[in-house]
């Protein structure tokens, strides 16, 4: 009948928030969210239950991906790889993003090919994710200070992605590998590092595994005078 209410908008917020959790495209829920005031509450309450949020290959911008962020209260996985196609993040946006509540539990980011973002915003966030283990920052233009950072505040970091990262040291290596004890694997293609560093490495850590393929070392295998 005219006037009667939609049969959708007779739907709970939370019934709502269960639907718009099922969608997967950031520019819908966007849309959803301009619908009226209950269906943006019922994205926000979706976005809250959310654990993973991927931003790979979207066009996004410091201030629209830093309040996603701020929305998923019990994020762990934050996936802003090859973004880089338009995307707009900056190191203001990687400082947003670290003043969300759960940037704190979150245990997996990749930052791959975010050419845009520097070491400032890198250390501002690697310093409030100390529950991270699998970090991946390749294709960026960060250097031993980003690493530091890293060594300082992310002890159970189990692996990293550091592919054609051409301005990390030897220096950053040494501190990551001394200081994160639980690290497994380290991905170092590109890396203007010579091979008695990363040998230097498997001194510190034997069990260490260094990628890609072709630089697969193991400490036990290499004649003694190279680790002495």
């Amino acid at each position: 009948m005219e006037g009667e209410e939609p049969e959708i908008d007779r739907l709970p917020v939370d019934l709502l928030a269960h639907c718009f959790f099922l969608i997967s495209s950031f520019k819908d829920l966007a849309q959803a969210s301009l619908v009226c005031r209950k269906w943006r509450e019922g994205v926000k309450r979706s976005t809250a239950r959310r654990e993973k949020l991927s931003f790979s290959g979207w066009k996004m911008d410091d201030d629209s991906t830093a309040r996603l962020v701020h929305d998923a209260y019990g994020l762990k996985e934050l996936d802003i790889s090859r973004s880089c196609w338009g995307c707009q993040i900056t190191d203001e946006g990687l400082y947003k993003i670290s003043l969300a509540n759960c940037c704190s539990s979150l245990t997996s980011i990749s930052l791959w090919g975010m050419a845009g973002i520097t070491d400032e915003g890198v250390v501002r966030l690697v310093s409030r994710a100390v529950s991270l283990q699998h970090l991946n920052i390749g294709g960026t233009f960060i250097t031993d200070e980003s690493l530091f950072a890293i060594a300082r505040s992310c002890q159970n970091l189990k692996a990293i992605v550091l592919w054609s990262c051409r301005h990390i040291t030897e220096r950053g290596l040494t501190a990551l590998v001394s200081n994160c004890r639980k690290l497994e694997s380290i991905n170092v293609w590109g890396l203007r590092v010579s091979l008695e560093s990363y040998i230097g490495l498997l001194a510190i850590s034997p069990a260490l595994q260094i990628k890609p393929g072709d630089m697969h070392l193991n400490v036990r295998k290499l004649p003694l005078w190279a680790v002495a």
